[in-house]
Parts: structure tokens; C-alpha cells; sequence
């Protein structure tokens, strides 16, 4: 397990580039951490160094998003069960061989790639972020 803390902001795309460099091909991402602790904002991070030039955001109501690439978002906290999320197609997006970033993942976890990288991101007292690789 890696650790990584980011202090500000501007140091996002730098840890986007970092992030990458060390996923070693690896092409899924689960987010974890409580709503407002930057998950969306770090993808937006990843894909601008991806390429993606359109707009990042949650696809909290849409449930999938996806970027020029293809890159592909998907946020499953509205999912009630694991039917809902095979209903939406999750194993084409998973399995797709495109770069995949999954908010709420805990619920698709049985249907995950087995090399999916997992990615806690805890907001700390000092408005810091730490992101614990899992």
C-alpha cells in the first residue's frame, strides 16, 4: 500500500501524471472516500493529462460519462444492487481495455477487474488530501 498527500490543488496534475506512471497498465480506477472528498476532481485531473479536453464532471445522474478516447466515468452511487449495475453495461466499460475511472465501486467490486487499482482519498483537518493506494 502507497500513500500520497496533496496539500493544494495545484499539485493535482502532477499526482495525475504520477498516478499513471505508476499504474503500470493497468486501465480501471475505484475511487473511494466520503462525498466532497475530491474524487471527481482528481479524475478531471487524470483525464486532462490523458488528453481529454471536454468537460470532467460527475455523472452522478447519468451514471456513466464519457471523454474523447474513449475514457470512461462512472459514478455508481445511486446503484442499489449489483443487477442495477450489469443493467447499465458495467462490464462493457470495465472490460473495454479503455481507461476506466469508478466512483462508489464498492457496490461493482464482485465484477471489477482483478487488477483494478484501488484509491482511498481521505480529506485530512488541514484541508489536505491523503490518497491511500490499495
Amino acid at each position: 500500500m502507497a500513500e500520497w498527500i496533496i496539500h493544494d490543488l495545484s499539485e493535482l496534475d502532477a499526482m495525475a501524471i504520477q498516478l499513471l506512471g505508476a499504474a503500470a497498465g493497468r486501465k480501471v480506477f475505484a475511487f473511494m472516500g466520503p462525498v466532497g472528498a475530491g474524487k471527481t476532481t482528481f479524475i478531471q485531473a487524470i483525464c486532462r493529462q490523458l488528453g481529454v479536453v471536454e468537460p470532467v464532471s460527475s455523472p452522478t445522474f447519468a451514471l456513466v460519462n464519457e471523454y474523447a478516447g474513449p475514457v470512461y466515468h462512472l459514478d455508481l452511487y445511486r446503484l442499489e444492487s449489483l443487477e442495477e449495475a450489469l443493467d447499465i453495461g458495467i462490464e462493457e466499460y470495465l472490460y473495454s481495455g479503455n481507461y476506466c475511472f469508478v466512483e462508489w465501486p464498492l457496490l461493482a467490486k464482485p465484477l471489477l477487474p482483478e487488477d483494478t487499482w484501488w484509491i482511498e482519498i481521505i480529506p485530512m483537518a488541514d484541508g489536505s488530501r491523503k490518497l491511500l493506494f490499495l
